[in-house]
């Protein structure tokens, strides 16, 4: 049973949301819950309105909205700058470029999984902390988190760099030029050489967003992201004084802001001012390892590192079929995932808070508030997702235009933009009711229906729709696998089992 803990002055500044001015639940409470019909669960908690709940929402998904769309926007702007790439100087066209950039960002995202994994469990321990009002086992679990994330960071780090080339080869599957492979490597090096700044920064989003803030983590990434454009403009072509490295240059760009973003995020949550007190000096003076912390983490950790890697070799060998079509069918299909990324952004702000305040919400015994907020984070994210989905259909071709001015990439891509938008308000709620169970701690599940819609229904369709339309079969296939993962995870949302995991 949980109890009410007195509020000291660093908890104190993180009282911003309906949960915190309701009792914890007990074991009395529980049990009146489970005796409710699917219509009494539905009724709000006497005295509670839809306002305060969508406010408590909000307060935690547009900084998370903000930091992902211009995370988003300034991947965009890395592709449209690498995309003007001095043709002449590099002996290259600027198309090859940008799939140069994109070949080597699937490998990467194979390192990346380890640390979302990671991730994962440090966001649903924390949040369980912070609804039960435990302040220093929030702290002790960040700690615990940065030292998993500091072994697995430097693992992929060796591995991705010792690795490069191998693995560039693979996901070109023999459809791309040698000049193209050659770049996609330089960039992958570059990369894993400052991956260690990346998983340590992104563990202290996971835990601040575990806690309810998610500004600070806006703050830094978008400072990262500016950094990154300014360093593309000096890098890529050469500007400001400094050589042109063209798109070594742009992951260079790239690693230089992680790099800013991770100090930033050390200095802030050694304060004491976002709940945290984790200081540096902690590893070297009186770090030790706490084995039942460690354990939450990996029993949260070990299904979602399954699910990314189930996600990330996926879409690998997708990506291999598509690569098998050529550079153009390439290209087009990269630019328009970029696109998507900023689709994707809509799900997952609204994700961040579901994660947060489920974990938050059973952390205080009260899984009456985790349904509610997750049933209010569904309804805003398919409202937002379908606006977007339409303007991405109606004006799609506009935006592929900014990346390349190559006629048949512009012309290939109008059919997928359009599927792109229709798929928006059908894979937001998957997004969303995924963060419920990852909140929960539930990552079992998405991991099955992962496995499901990626390794299963994706390259099924794929292997005939591919053959039949090309590149646009492509995309007729990612549609296959989101509206069947959208049905499997409403189902075993509707099931209700999530709301019983202990961690």
């Amino acid at each position: 049973m949980a109890q009410n803990t007195p509020v000291n002055e660093q908890q104190r500044k993180m009282v911003k949301t309906y949960l915190d001015e309701i009792p914890c639940g007990d074991d009395v409470f529980l049990s009146k819950e489970e005796e409710k019909t699917r219509k009494e669960r539905k009724k709000l908690p006497e005295g509670c309105r839809d306002s305060v709940l969508y406010r408590d929402i909000m307060r935690i998904a547009w900084p998370s909205l903000v930091e992902l769309f211009l995370a988003s926007l300034a991947s965009m702007v890395d592709m449209i700058m690498v995309g003007q790439i001095n043709e002449s100087y590099f002996n290259c066209i600027s198309d090859n470029a940008v799939a140069a950039v994109n070949l080597a960002a699937q490998p990467k995202f194979i390192f990346v999984s380890l640390i979302i994994a990671l991730n994962t469990g440090i966001t649903a321990a924390v949040a369980r902390a912070r609804g039960a009002g435990d302040h220093e086992k929030a702290n002790e679990t960040l700690r615990q988190g940065l030292l998993f994330s500091f072994g697995v960071s430097i693992f992929g780090s060796v591995v991705g760099f010792v690795f490069a080339e191998p693995l560039v080869a693979f996901m070109a599957n023999g459809g791309l030029s040698e000049a193209t492979m050659a770049m996609g490597a330089d960039y992958l090096r570059i990369q894993m050489v400052g991956f260690l700044t990346l998983g340590i920064s992104s563990t202290y989003t996971a835990a601040l967003r575990g806690t309810g803030n998610s500004k600070l983590p806006m703050v830094y990434n978008i400072i990262a992201n500016l950094f990154n454009v300014l360093g593309n403009y000096a890098l890529i072509n050469g500007h400001l004084g400094f050589p042109a490295w063209g798109v070594a240059g742009a992951s260079l760009a790239t690693v230089l802001g992680q790099g800013i973003a991770t100090l930033i995020a050390i200095q802030r949550c050694g304060t004491g001012k976002y709940y945290f007190t984790v200081h540096i000096t902690d590893f070297v003076r009186h770090f030790k390892p706490d084995l039942e912390i460690m354990r939450r983490i990996i029993k949260v950790g070990i299904p979602s590192l399954g699910e990314q890697l189930i996600l990330r070799v996926g879409i690998i060998f997708f990506t291999r079929q598509v690569a098998g079509l050529g550079d153009t069918a390439y290209t087009t299909h990269q630019i328009c995932m970029n696109i998507q990324s900023m689709t994707f952004m809509l799900g997952q702000a609204m994700a961040v808070s579901s994660t947060t305040l489920v974990g938050q919400s059973l952390g205080k015994f009260r899984p009456d508030m985790a349904e509610h907020y997750s049933r209010r984070c569904s309804k805003l994210g398919i409202l937002i997702g379908g606006v977007m989905g339409l303007l991405f259909a109606l004006f799609g071709k506009y935006v592929v235009a900014l990346y390349s001015n190559t006629e048949a990439v512009i012309a290939a891509s109008v059919p997928i933009m359009i599927i792109l938008g229709i798929n928006q308000p059908i894979q937001t709620p998957q997004f969303i009711l995924s963060g419920s169970l990852r909140g929960a701690g539930d990552t079992r599940s998405t991991a099955i229906i992962t496995f499901i819609g990626v390794l299963l229904l994706r390259p099924i369709v794929a292997h005939f729709t591919i053959a039949a339309f090309g590149v646009v079969g492509a995309w007729l296939a990612i549609s296959a696998d989101q509206i069947g993962r959208t049905l499997v995870v409403t189902f075993i949302y509707g099931w209700g089992k999530w709301k019983k995991i202990k961690l």
